[in-house]
């Protein structure tokens, strides 16, 4: 019988796994690794190739929903997925504020600086950073949010 891995082992998969994406373009609604990928579906792609979440396609989406609405769609992925923490860890989810929603969102890689691996638009690719070196997630109203699919409900 095989051990399922540990919450560090499955964490450092997870981190892993978001990692191999870096240099993806970024292109709306696609999941398809070094062709094109946008951060919801890297999220997908990530958690459910490392068999963590069942399958699902939250797709189809309008690339521009977050600006005319005020449904949470993408908090509606991670409700009973996860659970909301006050400090996230490696392997754990942030999520933006981006227009009138949470609608960006990414895999923390280090917690201190707080770093992710995100499919940004205005870089044209799934990249690394740390979030203080990003002038626009670190603007107020972006109010990040932290997400754990470990201990979730």
């Amino acid at each position: 019988m095989i051990a399922a891995p540990s919450e560090d082992q499955a964490r450092a998969h997870v981190v892993a796994e978001a990692r191999r994406w870096v240099g993806t373009p970024y292109h709306p609604g696609a999941d398809v690794h070094g062709v094109g990928v946008d951060c919801g579906m890297l999220l997908v792609r990530v958690f459910v190739d490392t068999g963590l979440v069942p399958a699902f396609d939250p797709r189809p989406y309008p690339q521009d929903w977050h600006i005319h609405r005020d449904d949470e769609r993408y908090l509606g992925f991670l409700f009973g997925r996860t659970r909301e923490v006050p400090a996230p860890g490696p392997g754990d989810i942030v999520m933006f504020r981006h227009g009138r929603t949470y609608s960006h969102g990414g895999i923390v890689t280090a917690a201190e600086p707080l770093t992710l691996v995100h499919a940004f638009s205005p870089a044209q690719a799934v990249i690394e950073e740390p979030v203080n070196r990003n002038g626009q997630l670190t603007q107020p109203y972006r109010a990040p949010r932290f997400f754990s699919l470990w201990g979730a409900p």
